[in-house]
């Protein structure tokens, strides 16, 4: 199976587990997703592939359904509700990565070196992965709270796609430059530039396939079900 293939159906699969948190756990469940996309994609995101002709990393359908949850938040809960569900993602981002750099410290045993080696692989590099994600997470997450229910007000609550793409796209692009800049730094130029273009081309495609969840989430919310 093609990587193309695969990512496609990773989209729809993340897309609909989302809606179906929303659906059976309401607001909770989004604030549990919320804390496990960010900590998934954190892990994912030190794995590069080819997709499409270009370097990307993967991560980015996880990290595009926090911004689906955080509209969500912000349409059904209102804007306390949304920056709560960030902060939420944050501290626990900050907790993984503070337990996992306790973990790489225990001396394994003989047995237990395979595995061992297989987490420093990953989680060696997460301080600074993590520092470009919490920055790159915080800043364009507080964004698309605010944007999102500015558009909002502007619309006078109408046109749902207009305010979920504005607010997303924008603090998207904000994300992968920030992100990028820190956990990539000092990787040859050339590379580097590819990886930030097209991480947002990536993130933006995911903002724009959830714009049909997002109105389906609309039909499916009974209001005061999870106040």
């Amino acid at each position: 199976m093609s990587n193309e293939l695969l990512w496609g159906l990773f989209l729809i699969f993340d897309l609909f587990f989302a809606l179906m948190t929303f659906k059976i756990f309401g607001k909770k469940g989004l604030y549990a997703l919320i804390v496990a996309n960010i900590i998934l994609c954190n892990i994912q995101v030190t794995k590069t592939i080819q997709l499409f002709g270009f370097v990307v990393t993967l991560g980015n359908v996880l990290y595009g359904s926090i911004f689906l949850a955080t509209d969500l938040l912000s349409e059904f809960f209102g804007k306390k509700e949304a920056r709560r569900g960030v902060i939420l993602g944050f501290f626990f981002m900050v907790f993984m990565t503070v337990v996992m750099q306790f973990a790489l410290y225990f001396v394994p045993t003989q047995d237990g070196r395979a595995v061992h080696e297989a987490l420093a692989t990953i989680f060696s590099v997460m301080p600074r992965i993590a520092i470009g994600s919490l920055a790159a997470y915080l800043l364009s997450q507080l964004h698309d709270v605010w944007a999102f229910n500015y558009w909002k007000n502007k619309t006078a609550g109408k046109k749902l796609w207009l305010r979920n793409n504005l607010s997303t796209l924008v603090s998207q692009a904000i994300d992968s430059l920030i992100f990028c800049l820190i956990a990539f730094w000092g990787m040859e130029q050339s590379i580097l530039i590819e990886i930030i273009i097209t991480t947002y081309v990536m993130k933006v495609f995911v903002a724009v396939a959830d714009t049909p969840f997002i109105y389906l989430a609309k039909k499916i919310y009974v209001k005061g079900s999870d106040e």
